[in-house]
């Protein structure tokens, strides 16, 4: 819960201090810009209220690790869900509009969450988790999702390092392998998840783990 708290508030502060034309510059998110970036987070925060607001009774079905769905399909920024977040940043009119609505609901999510119980149970996308297990996941996304909003943006602070640390454990998990130490916590996250491509010394510590990659967390 701790870590979720550190990556949830960073990426929060990473977005509170973005200059006007800074939501226009390219994110690390294939098609599109920070404003689009912000949209999604948006829709992130509204995942965490309704699934603290979705209760189970029943046994875990999946780990944080479990969570993910794996895909070597690299988004080539087309696909509906993109098309619409772009449309959707856009309608804003003004991206004050849209960070005054990302941070009222990043708040908010991370008040419930400091009101849940770690140990109980939630429902989403038909799995249930443990509260600690789902936030967990948000670890990963809010992480990654960070360095996407850093991206191009150099004098915006990036990611902590132990959550860099914490959602590089978990690919490393999802990937049924450990990525080579010669790779820094930040190289290893990007590389690994196709946020760019490998250099000819990243591929040669790689080695064939090369054909494992990259990977998709969805």
């Amino acid at each position: 819960m701790d870590l979720f708290f550190r990556s949830w508030n960073a990426l929060q502060h990473a977005v509170r201090s973005l200059e006007d034309g800074q939501w226009l510059v390219p994110s690390g998110c294939t098609g599109w810009l920070v404003q689009d970036l912000v949209f999604h987070l948006v829709i992130d925060a509204q995942d965490i209220l309704i699934t603290l607001a979705t209760p189970s009774e029943a046994e875990p079905t999946h780990t944080a690790a479990e969570y993910w769905e794996l895909s070597t399909d690299l988004p080539t920024g087309t696909e509906p869900e993109s098309l619409f977040t772009r449309r959707a940043a856009v309608s804003y009119g003004t991206t004050a509009w849209l960070a005054h609505h990302f941070d009222d609901l990043a708040q908010a999510a991370g008040r419930a969450a400091a009101l849940a119980d770690p140990a109980s149970k939630v429902e989403t996308r038909d799995y249930v988790l443990t509260v600690a297990d789902y936030f967990e996941t948000y670890v990963v996304e809010a992480t990654l999702h960070h360095l996407d909003l850093v991206r191009n943006l150099s004098e915006v602070d990036g990611p902590d390092a132990d959550c860099l640390a914490a959602t590089r454990r978990t690919v490393e998990t999802a990937l049924g392998s450990p990525l080579p130490s010669a790779l820094d916590d930040k190289s290893a996250l990007l590389v690994a998840t196709g946020r760019r491509a490998a250099t000819d010394e990243e591929k040669a510590a790689l080695g064939s783990l090369t054909e494992k990659l990259p990977i998709v967390l969805g």
